[in-house]
């Protein structure tokens, strides 16, 4: 099947006046917007920015939630020949002073020329545009309001997105992702899934995280295929409205990451399907963490008597510094799981681990030693990126605490993982992990156990790491509830041999996240080993 490649920008001469994006409202309704209106939003959007003064290589932040005014703003920026870059809007994080913190980096390192925003975020953002000494952001309706719209895009910038990283591993850091990288990552998902205009999506995931920016979102405009959107906590809320679209709209693509699914297995009951159909579904992509694969049987499980197919689950590993997507398990191949050769190399054997897929087209991915040789089949080493849709670089400090590093030989991912029979099996994270009797043990193997265990996802991190001298392994828990130190301790003690093991008890949300809600291992692992949770800390035993 032919795919065509397709420029960011082609689709606004041919926009459909039939195809669009329709955005869940409050009233269980939907708001259209076809490709033709959202056109037109783009060019009036680029109108308005170059009347700003916004000049072709300027950065145009975005702080908005998913709308007809974030679609227009992305694109209008390119249009202008500017470089979009996606920030967290507030709803993002739980507390204020963390947002602050976190997004005032963010605006110190993207140095925008201009910040478009939406109401609920204005004030925030103008208190830390104001600490940064920028411009005050500007509200997107107010500001397009009776603008004339450019008759032409200009040139696309050389730099097509300023996308951040998760920061899961210490700060976020600023990614630049060329047009040209960005258009080869689109293309190679559509190639990937077989992705057509005729397949509709559906997508709740934020717009300043790649997996909904570029694999969701992006995908959708520039393919020209219908988009049923929600907001992330609008999912959250209503599980049920996300597999009520997919059965009633017939979507055929979406994607989320494991404790989405989990997520959905918590609060969706068989019953609750009654009269729905997800024949439809032929590619959800998994991705953005580890993947449990207990998870992907209890989920076909619940959906396979209404028609869903095991083989529409596609585990799929990439990052920020590959753009976004760098292995997908084809369509129609079927998951599977995996485990490294312990004896010759003393991997993970906590758990199987479930295939990522095999790399996209134009990519190449191969596992490499401490000294850089590529490793067999079934060794576990660093996961190594190389070919198209690599970043250029990273903007101001790139800093080194996450390990990923954009060399010659490519990009060093600081990912643990193996290959076998050209498919990526992906571990965790390179210093995530603790050598045990000769065999490395990482810290989401053991967090995939205790999920399996009941403990649920968000509500526990595993720190592994040598702490004054001594091997250690730390529970942190958001809220402990009964039971679940003797579970920790059962997992703990059997993976970790002599190590101290610790209990930390944090309130409910107390755990650190990134924005898109992965646990910031070394930043909480710092604040321990800095005594900055010894009120809270205590030996984790069986009791």
């Amino acid at each position: 099947m032919h795919i065509p490649d397709r420029g960011l920008l082609e689709w606004l001469d041919d926009a459909s006046t039939g195809r669009g994006l329709y955005y869940a409202n409050g009233e269980e309704g939907w708001d259209f917007w076809s490709y033709r209106d959202l056109a037109d939003l783009v060019l009036r959007t680029a109108g308005a920015l170059v009347a700003e003064g916004v000049r072709p290589g300027d950065v145009v932040s975005l702080v908005q939630r998913s709308s007809p005014g974030f679609v227009a703003g992305f694109f209008g920026a390119l249009a202008a020949g500017a470089t979009p870059c996606s920030i967290a809007p507030p709803f993002a994080f739980q507390r204020a002073d963390d947002y602050e913190k976190h997004v005032g980096r963010l605006f110190e390192t993207a140095a925008p020329r201009l910040t478009l925003c939406d109401d609920e975020s204005l004030e925030r953002i103008r208190k830390v545009t104001a600490a940064q000494g920028l411009d005050e952001p500007v509200v997107f309706d107010a500001f397009v309001e009776g603008v004339e719209p450019l008759p032409r895009p200009l040139p696309l910038p050389e730099i097509a997105l300023l996308q951040f990283t998760s920061g899961s591993s210490g700060f976020s850091r600023g990614v630049r992702i060329s047009a040209q990288a960005l258009r080869d990552n689109l293309t190679g998902m559509r190639r990937w899934l077989e992705w057509k205009p005729e397949y509709p999506g559906s997508s709740w995931l934020p717009v300043h995280h790649d997996m909904g920016l570029i694999g969701c979102l992006l995908n959708f405009v520039v393919t020209g295929c219908d988009g049923w959107m929600m907001q992330p906590d609008g999912f959250i809320r209503t599980p049920m409205r996300y597999l009520r679209a997919i059965s009633e709209r017939g979507v055929g693509l979406s994607a989320m990451p494991n404790f989405a699914l989990a997520y959905i297995l918590r609060r969706v009951k068989p019953a609750d399907l009654e009269g729905l159909r997800f024949d439809s579904m032929r590619s959800l992509i998994i991705g953005a963490e580890r993947i449990d694969p207990k998870v992907l049987e209890d989920f076909h499980a619940l959906l396979a008597p209404h028609g869903f197919d095991r083989n529409a689950l596609l585990p799929a590993y990439g990052g920020a510094e590959a753009t976004l997507a760098v292995t997908g398990l084809p369509a129609r191949e079927g998951w599977v799981v995996g485990t490294p050769d312990d004896e010759t190399n003393g991997g993970d054997g906590a758990t199987p681990i479930v295939g990522c897929g095999r790399p996209l087209e134009g990519r190449t991915v191969k596992i490499v030693s401490e000294d850089g040789e590529e490793l067999p089949d079934r060794r576990v080493g660093e996961i190594v990126v190389t070919g198209v849709s690599i970043a250029d670089g990273y903007v101001g400090d790139p800093g080194s605490a996450s390990g990923t590093s954009l060399a010659e030989e490519g990009l060093k991912t600081g990912d643990a993982g193996f290959m076998d029979d050209g498919q990526l099996f992906v571990i965790g994270r390179l210093g995530d992990g603790l050598k045990v009797n000769g065999r490395m043990v990482f810290a989401e193997s053991l967090e995939t156990m205790l999920h399996q265990r009941g403990i649920p996802e968000r509500r526990i991190a595993v720190l592994l790491g040598v702490r004054d001298g001594v091997p250690t392994g730390a529970a942190v828990f958001g809220e402990v509830k009964p039971g679940w130190r003797a579970v920790a301790h059962e997992v703990l003690a059997e993976w970790l041999g002599d190590a101290e093991l610790l209990s930390v008890e944090l309130p409910r949300g107390g755990i650190a996240t990134t924005s898109s809600g992965k646990p910031r291992r070394r930043v909480i692992w710092s604040t321990l080993c800095a005594g900055g949770f010894a009120e809270l800390t205590k030996p984790l035993t069986a009791d």
